[in-house]
């Protein structure tokens, strides 16, 4: 079969493209999910510098204190709900970019555009897709943390397949399983490509969190919009 998908840096050049003139909008677009991650890498460096005068200046409690750890510790209860909201801006996120790739149109709401997951048309579908692909890759991760791993890109794609199917036919009655089996078959010999294409931004991930996170704020847009284009170029 003839491949005729787009290099890395033909997808990357597709954004930039896309976002000359917009960087703004881009920017408000991602700005919720960036300004979390801003928010728990503060918090983060700040128990680590508390923790670490702690252990200098108390070393004598530090055995007693490790009793009553566990009552004092957040709910991973509460965390866990809190990272799934999270992942479903994300989806939201990448619903309007792929749009606007589509498009080249940049009239949209980026406040609306971020929350888009959450109306009528997708919020149900999209919630039960995360949870299951969720489920499936805990599962498969269970077996080995490899096949998880190889699962989780297989499974990469199966929200933006629902949008399409959806946006098709808002009336059809799309199966969420089947927007996982067709993400499956779409991700067959593209899963090496899709995780090159994000290892392809590392250095800049290095050099945002040196930032404490700052750096995200033109980061992110770059990367969602590039995975957006990926799925783009892989259904077109």
């Amino acid at each position: 079969m003839q491949n005729s998908t787009k290099t890395r840096a033909e997808l990357k050049s597709e954004v930039k493209s896309l976002f000359a003139g917009h960087w703004g909008l881009a920017v408000r677009l991602n700005l919720v999910p960036v300004l979390l991650t801003i928010l728990g890498l503060l918090i983060s460096g700040m128990a680590i510098v508390a923790l670490l005068a702690f252990f200098v200046t108390t070393p004598d409690v530090i055995s007693s204190s490790a009793d009553g750890a566990g009552s004092s510790a957040s709910s991973p209860f509460g965390s866990t709900i809190g990272s799934f909201v999270v992942s479903l801006i994300m989806v939201g996120i990448s619903f309007t970019s792929l749009d606007w790739l589509r498009t080249k149109e940049a009239d949209f709401g980026a406040l609306k555009g971020a929350f888009s997951v959450f109306s009528k048309r997708y919020f149900l579908g999209v919630f039960v897709i995360q949870l299951l692909v969720n489920l499936f890759t805990f599962l498969w991760a269970l077996l080995l943390i490899i096949p998880g791993i190889i699962k989780g890109y297989s499974y990469s794609q199966a929200n933006l397949i629902f949008k399409d199917l959806t946006d098709a036919d808002p009336e059809a009655d799309v199966s969420y399983f089947d927007c996982i089996t067709k993400s499956r078959k779409l991700m067959d010999g593209h899963k090496w490509r899709f995780f090159v294409l994000q290892l392809s931004f590392i250095g800049w991930d290095i050099l945002a969190c040196c930032t404490f996170g700052i750096g995200y704020i033109w980061l992110a847009p770059y990367k969602n919009a590039t995975y957006a284009a990926f799925y783009k170029d892989l259904v077109d």
